[in-house]
């Protein structure tokens, strides 16, 4: 874990530097960089497609912005940051006062050395980001602005990578591919992503694990009006019933580097298997944590999660959006996220994934009082090891509830053990066929 928090450390640095918005070459480059280390299928859907209640925009993209004072100087450069420009600025060249220049900067007074992170995606606008310090360090006077870019009718591009399951159901892991130079948010949750998808490959899954590196918002909403049918098992555009469809259980990534401790937010139904499941690995593993009811703000569980598709979807983070001075600020930065941090988060992810895979639910083939365990082996199995009684006690619980109506995870909270005793319990039982699921 530590090899891969260092890893995922230098993925976070390779994209640092690249602007990115909900679309433009900024993506396509940030998806680029991810497919060398898994393999992506990237889809690209134009400007003007209807997608649920909203249209995909035009796409925009920037190769150079400043503000030059008469002598030419670049007092806020682009080039230095790719925050130092308001997020889909149409094209500028002019020349103004200070005092009219004002209305187009955006500043942070209450930390006066750091950089905003501002957008203007549906509202036509152009601006400059920069430190409070370096504005009241300008004198009046002339300065040239300048913004080279273009907003055209082009494509919105998200990518997806899925990891072969034993079954067709999927579980999905989202994160979003938007925000320019913003270490915690949103490029450690890209690096968690990447590096828990490499992880789940190298094993044979239960579930279909389907990731999706999409715009925040925008991109989840056009995922789910292109994949409607598989999520629901019917189309948004007919008045049926709800029908259950392909994705079970789903998890967002998000702000997963910072030093705080893990946070997990609830989807909307509360009860979904993945909240079941990281309720109790986070209880379970003994780290400082945080469990939040779900609320309609916040990431793209959001969209998983709205009433017409009410997906089992939660948000996994450290720090949660909008919690830390840092955010959506320069101060988001390299050092702002660590490798340990990452890789804490990954192995919550992976112990999550590996409780979630082996969840089943088993009936009792001897159901007539408790079988004779003695005589197929089972309590011999157990002898030399350390925690022979849990194993024991393990095999007791899964047989006294396995109806049909409670799964592992049922077991594993009603008795207090472990759940990893309780599967491994559960394999010795399935074996010797005393249970069948």
């Amino acid at each position: 874990m530590t090899t891969a928090g260092e890893q995922m450390h230098a993925l976070v640095e390779r994209l640092y530097p690249l602007c990115r918005s909900i679309t433009g070459d900024g993506v396509r480059a940030t998806l680029e960089i991810v497919g060398e280390y898994v393999p992506l299928r990237v889809h690209e859907v134009s400007t003007g497609t209807q997608v649920l209640d909203w249209t995909v925009p035009q796409e925009w993209n920037i190769r150079d912005a400043y503000i030059a004072d008469t002598a030419g100087n670049r007092v806020v450069d682009f080039a230095a940051s790719s925050l130092h420009v308001l997020g889909y600025s149409v094209p500028v060249s002019a020349t103004m006062p200070l005092a009219e220049l004002r209305a187009h900067l955006h500043t942070l007074p209450d930390h006066p050395s750091w950089v905003p992170y501002r957008t203007s995606y549906y509202k036509p606008e152009w601006g400059f980001c920069l430190a409070q310090d370096t504005l009241d360090a300008l004198p009046d006077g002339d300065y040239e602005v300048r913004i080279d870019s273009t907003l055209a009718d082009g494509h919105l591009t998200y990518a997806e990578h899925v990891v072969p399951g034993q079954i067709a159901d999927e579980v999905i892991v989202s994160c979003h591919v938007c925000h320019p130079s913003l270490a915690n948010d949103n490029l450690a949750g890209i690096a968690v992503a990447t590096f828990l998808a490499r992880a789940l490959a190298e094993q044979t899954p239960y579930y279909t694990y389907r990731f999706i590196f999409a715009p925040g918002t925008i991109g989840a909403i056009t995922w789910l009006a292109r994949n409607a049918e598989r999520v629901n098992g019917v189309s948004p555009a007919r008045a049926e019933p709800r029908a259950r469809g392909r994705v079970k259980h789903g998890l967002v990534l998000a702000c997963a580097g910072d030093p705080g401790q893990l946070t997990y937010k609830q989807s909307r139904r509360g009860d979904a298997e993945i909240d079941r499941v990281m309720r109790h690995v986070l209880h379970a593993s003994e780290r400082p944590h945080q469990v939040n009811e779900f609320t309609p703000y916040g990431y793209d569980e959001r969209q998983f999660c709205s009433p017409g598709f009410d997906l089992g979807v939660g948000s996994l983070s450290r720090t949660p959006y909008a919690g830390y001075p840092e955010y959506h600020t320069s101060a988001d930065n390299l050092d702002f996220v660590s490798p340990e941090a990452m890789a804490d988060t990954l192995a919550v992810c992976r112990e999550a994934f590996a409780v979630l895979d082996r969840n089943r639910r088993y009936v009792n083939l001897s159901p007539y009082g408790e079988p004779q365990l003695g005589r197929r082996g089972l309590y011999d199995s157990l002898g030399g090891r350390s925690d022979a009684k849990q194993a024991q006690m393990a095999m007791l619980w899964v047989l006294s509830l396995s109806d049909g109506e409670h799964s592992l995870l049922d077991v594993a909270e009603r008795s207090g053990l472990p759940f990893d005793t309780v599967a491994a319990a559960a394999g010795a039982l399935h074996g010797a066929g005393l249970i069948k699921a």
